[in-house]
């Protein structure tokens, strides 16, 4: 699902009158592309009137890189607002996730049905997923097995490292052809860009329905000839 902050905007506005009484006001909100968090409520602070910590400028920041359900997106919009909740009111948990913060925590899942958590970071299998969402142009390379198997490896833009994978896999007496091409579809940023001799094995159709565009390289072992 596409995240956008007039859709976060919405969720908020939501979210405040049904859980919050409609008391917190509207922050700043941003987008994220980090690998390491779902979402963030940042703030600043500073010594008030009183000669305690207060905290103030509030933010809310949601992340856009690693691909979430509709139901993820709205846990993580409210486990921020949880956070901005116990920051604008000036209250002292015991610690970050302490038992203010599990109180109401617990008080929504149990009104509301959600499924809000303590831990809000990305999961492995989610920073797996996160991808570097701007366009790249890459050496794909298209290896073809004589059982069958297809798989892909992203290379390096440099001439002796194509080189050298493509003549070390194609001597494999397993592999039956290799394909080069340059793509800049953002599918291929999530593969590691190297010259090792491995493949990530794929189905055909998901590989070329990725390369569909792409320039197609020749490659005779010793020099690449790209089509003009």
């Amino acid at each position: 699902m596409e995240i956008t902050i007039p859709y976060i905007k919405h969720k908020f506005e939501e979210f405040n009158q049904q859980m919050f009484a409609g008391k917190l006001p509207m922050l700043p909100i941003k987008l994220s592309d980090a690998k390491t968090f779902l979402g963030v409520c940042t703030y600043k602070k500073r010594i008030g009137k009183d000669g305690k910590v207060e905290k103030y400028d509030f933010a809310l920041r949601v992340n856009t890189r690693i691909e979430l359900s509709e139901d993820e997106i709205e846990d993580t919009i409210i486990h921020e607002m949880i956070h901005y909740y116990i920051g604008y009111n000036q209250l002292e948990d015991t610690s970050a996730h302490g038992a203010i913060f599990q109180q109401v925590m617990n008080a929504i899942n149990e009104k509301y049905g959600r499924h809000l958590s303590i831990s809000h970071k990305s999961s492995k299998s989610q920073k797996k997923q996160a991808v570097d969402k701007k366009q790249h142009y890459r050496v794909v390379a298209v290896v073809r097995f004589h059982d069958g198997r297809k798989g892909i490896k992203v290379l390096p833009r440099v001439l002796p490292s194509i080189l050298k994978y493509y003549n070390g896999v194609l001597s494999a007496k397993e592999v039956s052809s290799i394909t080069l091409y340059m793509s800049n579809d953002i599918f291929f940023n999530r593969f590691p860009n190297s010259c090792s001799f491995k493949v990530h094995f794929l189905d055909e159709n998901e590989i070329m329905k990725h390369l569909e565009g792409a320039e197609q390289m020749k490659c005779d072992g010793k020099q690449i000839l790209r089509n003009k």
